[in-house]
């Protein structure tokens, strides 16, 4: 195979449809926006669930009851299969997955999830555990501590 024999397969490409541009294109004049409005102007449409002045359906309906959503926990999480990069016996806690890249942000703290495998004896500190990760953890002679 040479450079000049590759090309690309077809249907993976596609010409990009020019708007605007006179006869024969099938979109020229108003660039299949139709005759003025809102919807034809630069920068024009409305906001998702506008509905054209009357009251919008988010606003019709009632709004009871408590939400928790602002106040809720977030953790950074962290499955059983990806503490396998640490030596055995080593203290896994939430400033080591930093350095290792495991987590980004600590948020409201880490949990570990029992996806995957372990294979290495160690001993675990975060803020919460699920029960399969306990149990894999455990099992294999290690320990979990909750912070």
């Amino acid at each position: 195979m040479k450079l000049n024999e590759l090309y690309s397969v077809e249907g993976s490409t596609k010409v990009r449809k020019r708007v605007g541009r006179g006869q024969g294109s099938g979109t020229g004049k108003t660039s299949g926006k139709g005759e003025k409005g809102q919807n034809a102007r630069s920068g024009g449409g409305v906001r998702p669930g506008f509905e054209g002045g009357q009251l919008p359906l988010f606003r019709r309906l009632a709004k009871r009851g408590f939400n928790n959503y602002n106040f809720r926990t977030v953790y950074s999480t962290v499955n059983v299969s990806d503490l396998n990069r640490f030596e055995d016996g080593s203290v896994v806690d939430v400033k080591l997955l930093k350095e290792v890249g495991l987590i980004k942000k600590e948020l409201d703290g880490v949990k570990v999830l029992g996806n995957g495998q372990l294979t290495r004896k160690l001993t675990v500190k975060a803020n919460a555990f699920s029960k399969t990760a306990k149990e894999k953890i455990e099992n294999i002679g290690g320990k979990t501590e909750v912070i």
